[in-house]
């Protein structure tokens, strides 16, 4: 009994000098090094018969500016014809891509009259964009997208733009059309003109979602301005 107890004591005291040690290190680490943060999470929903431009220039130009984009098809992971006959392969499904998040911290349409007639008949698009509207996510849209807003009742009495022809498909009862702006931004509803603003649009995104310093680094990389 002596001796059992004799070893016990040794290993406890052994053992325990270990953890001191090891917490220690933790703490030494803890203070030294900071802990990496989650970077913000973009939907793009993409129909056939959306707007190559938006679609691709939006995400590219999210990815520079370190969100992690996903571009799910909304009828499927298939590539999708889109409006000017240049097939995009989608990321995954939307049904998967809601799956394995289904929260992300902006949904973004893509115009094109047929994309954006599409979205604006899905129940599954009006759910997304109802639930991150109600979350105070950021919901956008470029082009003719807004249309699908209307249609779903989104961004009601919210200041808006599109692409012009489609300025009489938005009701002046429920939102405030603003003309002669690349981009609008109300609360958490950003709105875009077309595809020659789609960078702007891009940009806006990225300082709402990680801030104007990087938005204006992705900007002079690109060279949009000052060259």
């Amino acid at each position: 009994m002596v001796f059992r107890g004799f070893v016990r004591t040794k290993f406890h005291s052994k053992y325990k000098q270990i953890l001191v040690l090891s917490l220690n290190s933790v703490q030494s680490r803890l203070k030294t090094c900071a802990c990496p943060t989650m970077s913000k999470t973009a939907l793009v929903i993409l129909a056939k018969g959306a707007e190559e431009m938006e679609t691709v220039i939006t995400a590219d130009v999210l990815r520079r500016g370190g969100v992690t984009v996903t571009i799910a098809g909304l009828d499927g992971a298939d590539p999708v014809l889109c409006s000017r006959e240049i097939t995009i392969v989608p990321d995954k499904a939307l049904d998967a891509a809601l799956a394995e998040n289904p929260i992300y911290d902006a949904v973004i349409l893509p115009g094109g009259l047929e994309g954006s007639d599409r979205l604006s008949k899905s129940v599954v698009v009006g759910n997304i964009l109802k639930e991150h509207e109600q979350k105070g996510k950021i919901v956008a849209a470029i082009c003719a997208a807004p249309t699908a807003f209307v249609a779903h009742g989104i961004a009601q009495n919210k200041k808006v733009t599109s692409y012009p022809t489609t300025k009489d498909k938005i009701p002046a009862d429920c939102y405030t059309y603003v003309e002669g702006e690349r981009v609008v931004v109300d609360g958490n509803v950003v709105t875009s003109r077309g595809p020659g603003t789609a960078y702007w649009f891009g940009l806006k995104l990225i300082e709402l979602l990680t801030g104007k310093d990087k938005a204006d680094q992705v900007e002079k990389g690109m060279i949009i301005t000052g060259y």
